[in-house]
């Protein structure tokens, strides 16, 4: 949409009602228009009130500049006590949707006065709802990039948000990662593609960066936060004397069987007295058998 559609005025067509005209809950009643000591408007008050009502209905940008004037003049006093109760009884709106309403035509004028005449406008408050708290240069901005992402058409509401969400971290050191070398921690790979065949495996952190964390799997993996867990510390040394036995089987070209063997154990948090003869019977099977300075596992009996 060109910005030549839009008028100082809030004359410009958007979008059609249905855009407009958001129904309340089905639990919250509709305010009643009981008003006391109303106060008669006068004949020109009255087509000036039809006439802004009329622009509510029809798009989001006449909707919140017809809003912002029927707010600031109190057109809606000889009916009811408050500007509140007036949208919700004559439009159906909720209070938090006409504030979305008039920030987001704000937000059109200051895209009209930052831009040359050419620039793609909005046609939904959805797509600038992201934008109604910062400067205007920042708005014009976003907008502008938003635009040139979706290949010169009207962003959705989503890119704007992603937009904004990255400037706000950009320059901002994130907080220090919750773990440090040596911590065992869980796998929980089932939204990764990459690190769904480790989910519900253990790990060892072998280095913590900026973002995300090196844990001993297969080889060392760096994996975001989201994807770990936290294990009891108390289960940490049985899981480290297991660690640094399986090493060496790993780097082995098992046999299936061997294989299927192996992926049971390294899910394992201890091990039962049968567990740790299987284990011990493929150290010897491939000439790996443990050196008397490894950890020893304490066997459990479950």
């Amino acid at each position: 949409m060109n910005i030549s559609q839009f008028g100082s005025d809030c004359q410009g067509t958007v979008a059609l009602k249905q855009q407009i005209l958001v129904p309340l809950n089905a639990q919250t009643p509709a305010a009643e228009s009981v008003v006391i000591d109303s106060e008669e408007l006068t004949e020109d008050e009255e087509f000036e009130r039809h006439r802004l009502e009329l622009k509510v209905e029809r798009a989001f940008y006449e909707a919140g500049c017809a809003l912002r004037e029927l707010r600031d003049r109190r057109l809606y006093r000889s009916t009811h006590k408050t500007f509140e109760d007036y949208c919700r009884s004559r439009f159906r709106f909720t209070h938090r949707y006409v504030n979305y309403l008039i920030a987001g035509s704000q937000v059109v004028e200051n895209l009209q006065m930052g831009t040359n005449g050419s620039q793609i406008l909005p046609t939904s408050e959805r797509q600038v709802r992201d934008l109604t708290e910062l400067e205007a240069w920042e708005q014009c901005q976003i907008w502008e990039e938003a635009v040139e992402e979706s290949g010169g058409k009207v962003p959705s509401g989503r890119i704007v948000k992603g937009i904004v969400q990255r400037l706000k971290l950009k320059g901002t050191k994130p907080p220090p990662l919750p773990y440090s070398i040596g911590d065992v921690v869980m796998i929980r790979g089932r939204g990764s593609a990459d690190l769904k065949k480790f989910d519900g495996q253990w790990a060892i952190v072998v280095a913590v960066n900026e973002y995300t964390v090196s844990v001993a799997l297969d080889k060392d993996r760096a994996v975001e936060p989201k994807f770990l867990e936290a294990i009891e510390t108390e289960l940490w040394t049985d899981i480290k004397a297991i660690h640094s036995r399986l090493i060496p089987l790993s780097q082995c070209e098992l046999d299936p069987i061997d294989e299927a063997a192996f992926e049971i154990l390294r899910r394992r948090t201890s091990f039962t007295p049968r567990q740790l003869q299987v284990l011990e019977q493929m150290e010897r099977s491939y000439g790996v058998a443990s050196s008397p300075n490894q950890d020893a596992i304490v066997p459990h009996s479950s």
